[in-house]
């Protein structure tokens, strides 16, 4: 614990960015996380890709920079994250956010089998009625 506040000492603009991405992450993912959960069509987690906007294929460099920069953004949320495990902050959300923003092999799955835990789903679906959206459809077991 000596190391951990000696290092905070040691390191007081470090400290005080991780504090200010800390607030940063929670105030953000406060706000967006309900837009964000409502804008998702309802059949969003069935199938084994995420349906892509209509606009993708006319303006597919644009969709492509688009995955780009959020994977960058990703990255970074990944980086700041691990630091706040370590440092003051909200870590563990802000690695949860970073995981949303990235393209990573089988997270298609693992949103699945998230979502089909019934407080999960029931909170989802919750934010959802507020903006006066339909309830997420589950995908099968076996997707």
């Amino acid at each position: 614990m000596n190391a951990l506040l000696d290092f905070v000492r040691d390191h007081p603009t470090l400290t005080s960015w991780a504090v200010g991405a800390s607030i940063a992450t929670f105030v953000l993912s406060a706000l967006l996380l309900p837009i964000a959960v409502g804008a998702l069509p309802a059949e969003y987690f069935v199938g084994d890709h995420p349906p892509r906007p209509a606009w993708t294929q006319r303006y597919l460099r644009t969709w492509r920079l688009v995955q780009v920069l959020k994977n960058v953004a990703g990255a970074v949320l990944l980086l700041i994250g691990l630091a706040m495990l370590v440092l003051p902050g909200q870590g563990i959300l802000t690695l949860l956010a970073a995981l949303v923003l990235l393209d990573l092999p089988k997270k298609r799955a693992l949103e699945q089998k998230i979502v089909r835990r019934p407080t999960i789903h029931r909170a989802l679906n919750w934010i959802r009625a507020r903006r006066g959206r339909e309830p997420f459809v589950l995908p099968p077991d076996g997707e």
